[in-house]
């Protein structure tokens, strides 16, 4: 699962709002949940095969079900077996024998299902079970997390139709454990089990599910049956369906089909979405020696998503946020959101073929996944693209100093959704990346593959991939695991360097002052003296540790982790000649990086001048636009250098999004003479680049903005809606509002956050009390409905500003609101 709207999208909402929330609060005490040991769920029985026969009732959103689910008693012989079935109504219980069903005794909690077999069962018996149901999941009270907002399992999206542009589908979603909303089972991840999905639907829609489609039989009341069957085992939470209207457009690989359904309006631009996909398997399948499992692969795009996507074998489902026009697309790089589908495609090996065996041990499915998109990025786009990536990985766990005391593999918690977070995506994904360059890669991905090869179609966990990877490489990791698997937190690293001529010895300190234990960490360390560089291979081991080494000449640079790969919080006391040096003379992405990040502190040095500028050229589009917005524009002899390289590159660079950094600074400048510059950009088929220079001229002249604005309306998409929104609420008046009132309530929640604030300033100022209202409203559900993320004091204090607003233009109904809204977003969760 890449949990987008938690990870990335909950996280950014959150983090401010947090921050003043956890600094005017006494530290809470602790949590007894925390103390309980999460341990592997016991195995009394196993699933062996599951077969379901499901219809759905669109007007009261139910779903009626007959399910046969066979089992067998894992090692001890028992007489009873127990299912996990949430809110549902069970009307049936049955054994099935010869063919007939004979009704067993149970009790039903609303949860459990708790069943008295007939007779006791022993390990090499398999027994089936028969069990007539309904399930409600709009009646279910289930809480979802920052990762997973909602844990129904099954959805029912628009089912009457009455939502305007917006589908009539019907999808399931199964991690952590709510496949067991909508078919009785055994809902643990250590549990294995092939399955049979009989799906009838009206015949005007498709269905997907898990494995290949078996048959379908038009009936003759206008509805179609489907049935699905997966005949290699896995997990339930990996259980799907989907029905709806969706177009399908088939590519194939080695023999086997590769699908893409989406959306009418968007199967146009299928192969433009997914196209990649088949060069992803075979990319994936030949480094780890593991071919694509299983017998397809579909990608869906569904609405109303509750996270960012989902693994489910064979049929992986995809946020609507995927979806886009091949115009759309221009500006989608790597890392704005390609990501998630090699993420979910490499799942199929690290969480479908081989399951983590509990939700504590989540680290051997996503950290892998998460380690995937780096692995893609710098297999597909070259190796800047994936250290930009892992280093995107490393500071999104960094800037998070509340996960320091959780281990990788935990196991307490309150609650296993809180185990889908930075430290089991992030911080492992970036561990997976130092032990591959500590291995080597043939060692490294051969140990992957022993991984795979011993755990095929079963559970995995820690362990076992340690030892899959000492097998390989003849190394013993224990160290390494116990301190980055076992273990929480990360080096705070201080670094600094000691040269003494007389002795012609140069000393390179290096100070851990994290709390707790020293991290054992072997680094390279390049030294760069007399126009050559030597590189030293280095233990540290202790808290304080130091390496003293002759050079007949100072060294222009020591480069402490040449390899850029540890994951540490560094600070690093090189001066700023040694990082212009290093901006020039050492190679990878991190050098260049933190080369201009000292630069664009100090850009009254000529050194420092010299790295932005040339920068702004750099080979890799992240590091161009880094220095693009680190130009300090007031500074004469930055600008007379800048400005006729940001001019050609706003004019003619073939990454739009270097384009439209470039007009963003330019147009800040408020400079007439390049004003047909910007005309000439709003030509452009990228939206990044229109949005630019929209928002470029309207710092030139807002008038002309307001009324080129209204002639993009109804052919923009995100940037260039975006700078519509900020023309509109900075200088629109009553006439503009709807079509901001209407991107903010139609917004994917991170959308909604960041123009909230825009939003709020026109709400403040418009003259119909009617329309405040209205816009009002919008935030403040917003507010309460990610209350529980800790959005709510970012949202209060929005509100104030405009309850200021509107109470000097005497609209009491709106302060009113605002009040009562505040009252309650205040409130404790």
């Amino acid at each position: 699962m890449k949990t987008l709207y938690a990870a990335v999208l909950i996280g950014s909402i959150s983090a401010c709002a947090l921050s003043t929330a956890v600094a005017q609060t006494a530290a809470p005490a602790p949590d007894p949940a925390l103390s309980i040991y999460r341990e592997t769920t016991p195995k009394y029985n196993d699933l062996v095969h599951t077969k379901l026969d499901v219809r759905f009732d669109y007007k009261k959103r139910f779903m009626y079900g007959k399910e046969w689910v066979t089992l067998k008693p894992h090692f001890y012989p028992t007489d009873s077996l127990r299912l996990d079935a949430q809110g549902m109504d069970i009307k049936n219980v049955s054994i099935v024998k010869a063919g007939k069903n004979t009704p067993l005794k149970f009790t039903y909690d609303s949860l459990t299902i708790n069943i008295k077999l007939d007779r006791t069962y022993r390990n090499n018996e398999n027994y089936t079970v028969y069990i007539d149901y309904t399930s409600k999941p709009n009646q279910l009270k289930a809480q979802g997390s920052a990762a997973i907002t909602d844990a129904k399992g099954l959805y029912f999206i628009n089912p009457d139709g009455t939502e305007k542009d917006k589908p009539t589908q019907i999808w399931t979603q199964g991690e952590t454990q709510s496949s067991s909303a909508w078919f009785p089972t055994i809902d643990k991840p250590n549990q294995k089990t092939t399955d049979e999905i009989v799906m009838t639907v009206p015949a005007k829609y498709v269905t997907l599910s898990n494995g290949r489609l078996a048959s379908q039989k038009v009936n003759a009341d206008g509805t179609r049956t489907d049935t699905w069957k997966q005949e290699l085992p896995h997990s339930p939470y990996l259980f799907m369906m989907a029905v709806g209207d969706f177009k399908i457009t088939k590519d194939t690989w080695k023999g086997k089909e590769v699908s893409y359904y989406l959306e009418p309006k968007y199967a146009p631009y299928a192969r433009d979405i997914f196209g990649f996909t088949p060069e992803v398997m075979e990319f994936y399948s030949k480094t780890l020696g593991v071919d694509y499992p299983w017998n397809k692969y579909s990608q869906i795009v569904v609405r109303d998503y509750v996270s960012g996507a989902m693994e489910n074998t064979s049929a992986t489902l995809h946020g609507d946020y995927v979806q886009a026009t091949k115009r759309e697309l221009i500006d989608a790089y790597y890392s704005q959101g390609r990501s998630t589908i090699v993420h979910e495609l490499f799942h199929q090996w690290f969480g479908d073929y081989v399951t983590a065996e509990s939700w504590s041990n989540l680290t051997v499915n996503e950290s892998f996944a998460d380690f995937s998109e780096t692995l893609w990025a710098e297999h597909k786009y070259g190796k800047d693209a994936g250290d930009a990536h892992i280093n995107d990985d490393r500071q999104n766990y960094l800037s998070q100093p509340n996960l320091k005391t959780k281990d990788l593999v935990r196991f307490h918690y309150k609650d296993k959704e809180e185990v889908f977070d930075a430290v089991t995506y992030q911080k492992g994904g970036s561990i997976l990346y130092m032990l591959r360059n500590y291995l080597g890669n043939e060692a490294f991905y051969k140990g992957l593959n022993i991984y795979l090869k011993t755990n095929a179609f079963k559970n995995g966990e820690a362990h076992q991939l340690r030892l899959a990877l000492e097998e390989a490489s003849g190394r013993d990791l224990s160290w390494f695991f116990n301190q980055w698997y076992f273990g929480a937190g990360h080096p705070i690293l201080n670094i600094t360097y000691k040269w003494d001529d007389a002795t012609k010895t140069q000393t390179v300190y290096m100070n851990q002052t994290q709390d707790g234990n020293a991290f054992i960490l072997p680094i390279a360390i390049d030294v760069y003296a007399g126009g050559k560089m030597e590189r030293k291979k280095f233990w540290i081991r202790n808290k304080v540790d130091s390496l003293v080494f002759h050079s007949a000449t100072k060294p222009s640079l020591v480069n402490v982790d040449g390899d850029k790969m540890l994951l540490v919080k560094k600070t690093d006391s090189k001066t700023l000649d040694e990082f212009v040096f290093q901006y020039f003379n050492a190679p990878l992405y991190l050098d260049r990086f933190e080369a201009i990040t000292a630069a664009v502190k100090q850009q009254s040095n000529a050194g420092a001048r010299k790295v932005v500028i040339a920068a702004l050229n750099d080979k890799y589009y992240e590091l161009q636009i880094k220095a693009i917005r680190g130009a300090d524009m007031s500074n004469d002899d930055v600008r007379n250098a800048a400005q006729p390289i940001l001019i050609k590159l706003a004019q003619t660079d073939p990454n739009t999004l270097v384009r439209a950094a470039a007009i963003t600074v330019l147009g800040k400048l408020k400079a007439s003479g390049n004003t047909n510059l910007f005309k000439d950009a709003l030509k452009s088929q990228s939206y990044a680049v229109q949005g630019a220079a929209l928002t470029a001229l309207g710092l030139l002249n807002p008038a002309d903005a307001l009324t080129l604005a209204k002639t993009y309306e109804k052919d923009s998409e995100g940037a260039l809606t975006q700078a519509i929104l900020n023309v509109y609420a900075t200088s629109g008046s009553d006439e503009q509002y709807d079509y901001v009132y209407k991107a903010f309530t139609e917004g994917q929640p991170q959308t909604q956050f960041n123009i909230m604030k825009k939003f709020a300033d026109f709400t403040g100022r418009i003259k119909n009390n009617e329309q405040a209202l209205k816009g009002t409203n919008a935030m403040i559900d917003f507010g309460m409905k990610y209350k529980k993320y800790g959005v709510a004091p970012q949202v209060a204090g929005i509100l104030a500003e405009v309850k200021a607003n509107r109470a000097k233009l005497n609209d009491t109904a709106t302060v009113a609101a605002i009040d009562k809204a505040t009252v309650e977003l205040n409130k404790a969760e």
